[in-house]
Parts: C-alpha cells; structure tokens; sequence
C-alpha cells in the first residue's frame, strides 16, 4: 500500500519517517517530496509498505497525531492521474 504522509515539519528526514512508519510493518520505500528549486522538503512524502494490514493500522493511528510539532495527515495515496 502506498500511504500519503502531510503537514510533516520540515526538518523530517526520510530515516526519521521511515523508523515511524516502522513500528507498524515493514517498510518499502520512503520519500519526502522536496521543492524543486530550493531543495528544501515541501512538508509531505509518500511511504510504501507491503504488508496492507500493517499499513491500514499506522494510517488509523498516526493520523491526526502530532509529531515533531505538527499534526500529521496520514491516509492512502491516490493513484498519479
């Protein structure tokens, strides 16, 4: 299941997510979006994990979380269109 992971501070490495994401399952992939121009993270990533089960429990529970001070939207990513 790929997972859509929003409103990450934007000082979140793609380590730091991945070992949150983790606690859950095991983890594929992990990629925080940067801003093309600056470098910079845009403050969301996409995490890819193969066990669903797994992946349905960490959306239900980081959803609306806080984690390095922000609120975390959690849920699965929509397919590119």
């Amino acid at each position: 299941m790929n997972i859509y992971v929003g409103n990450l501070n934007y000082h979140v490495k793609e380590a730091d997510l991945q070992q949150v994401m983790e606690a859950y399952g095991a983890v594929t992939t992990v990629k925080i979006i940067d801003d093309r121009e600056t470098g910079r993270s845009k403050g969301f990533g996409f995490v890819e994990m193969d066990d669903d089960a797994g992946a349905a429990k960490a959306i239900a529970e980081l959803n609306g979380s806080d984690y390095m001070g922000r609120t975390m939207v959690v849920k699965e990513a929509r397919p590119r269109s």
